[in-house]
């Protein structure tokens, strides 16, 4: 197998408000062989909301990014969908366009960084895939979750626009359900799995609007009896955990539907605890999910 060592982009997310994906993924990552360096010197992708303002100052503060993964000869992991994408359009301008390269290497110059293009921007769901592999994940599992229906929840950014993602077929992935079926999971198939969390537009839009949009995807994985979602991106979480108490509210539903990150999920099939892995932070409580694994 070759060696699993990444330079860890960790995002504004898991250090802000979601610290449990940022302690699950190193503890997950840890205990499959992944060895995550972290880019402690990073700053925030942008997130589209930089990209709006100032498309050149984006672009440099994400091929500063990378010039720092590339600094240490290793592709740059992210856990964030939004990151993900940031981060690869930066790579596709910069390596199609070598004027733009140019101009944005002279500001970089100015903090003796130089963006080369050698460096791969990939995410933990696939490296769990396409690093890791399968097959080990199989072997490592010693709490399959059978007894769990589990609702994936894609969001746009890891599988839209293709051109720039490409990992798999945005109108069907099927990577989380994958994973799911590795650790023994039940993947349940609901209407929302491909659908818009409302994070990005939580700010812009009407928020009853945006929350109607939270309280229908959760109620879609509701509907079709899973147990809990399951998502690879902290602003999905945030939008559907988080907010999810006042879109019941608004909207006037009950739905008290749990949302897992990745690691965490991967985390519980391979041995962890529950506490280990943050589950007792989330707002949508999560006790039923802790009982049955306990």
């Amino acid at each position: 197998m070759a060696e699993l060592k990444y330079a860890f982009y960790t995002g504004c997310s898991a250090k802000g408000v979601a610290p449990e994906l940022y302690n699950s993924t190193k503890i997950v990552a840890e205990k499959l062989g992944m060895e995550l360096i972290e880019l402690e010197a990073a700053t925030c992708c942008g997130a589209g909301a930089v990209q709006e303002k100032d498309e050149f100052l984006a672009l440099t503060i994400n091929a500063r990014n990378l010039a720092l993964a590339e600094e240490l000869g290793l592709d740059l992991l992210t856990i964030c969908n939004t990151c993900t994408l940031m981060l690869r359009e930066t790579k596709f301008k910069l390596d199609n366009d070598p004027e733009l390269k140019d101009a944005v290497n002279e500001v970089l110059k100015e903090a003796g960084l130089e963006y080369k293009g050698t460096s791969e921007v990939t995410h933990f769901l696939w490296e769990v895939i396409d690093g890791v592999g399968l097959d080990k994940l199989k072997e490592m599992v010693v709490r399959p979750l059978k007894d769990f229906n589990i609702a994936p929840f894609y969001g746009c950014h890891i599988i839209r626009p293709p051109y720039l993602i490409g990992y798999e077929d945005p109108d069907n992935p099927k990577s989380i359900e994958m994973i799911i079926e590795a650790i023994g999971g039940n993947p349940v198939d609901h209407t929302a799995r491909l659908a818009c969390c409302g994070f990005h537009s939580f700010w812009s839009a009407e928020d009853k609007v945006t929350l109607k949009l939270t309280a229908m995807d959760a109620e879609s994985a509701k509907e079709e009896n899973a147990d809990f979602m399951v998502t690879p991106c902290p602003l999905c979480h945030t939008q559907l955990d988080a907010m999810q108490e006042e879109a019941e509210e608004r909207i006037g539903v009950n739905i008290g539907m749990p949302v897992l990150h990745l690691p965490q999920m991967i985390g519980l099939a391979i041995g962890l605890k529950p506490k280990e892995l943050g589950l007792e932070k989330h707002v949508i409580s999560t006790k039923e999910i802790i009982q049955k694994v306990a």
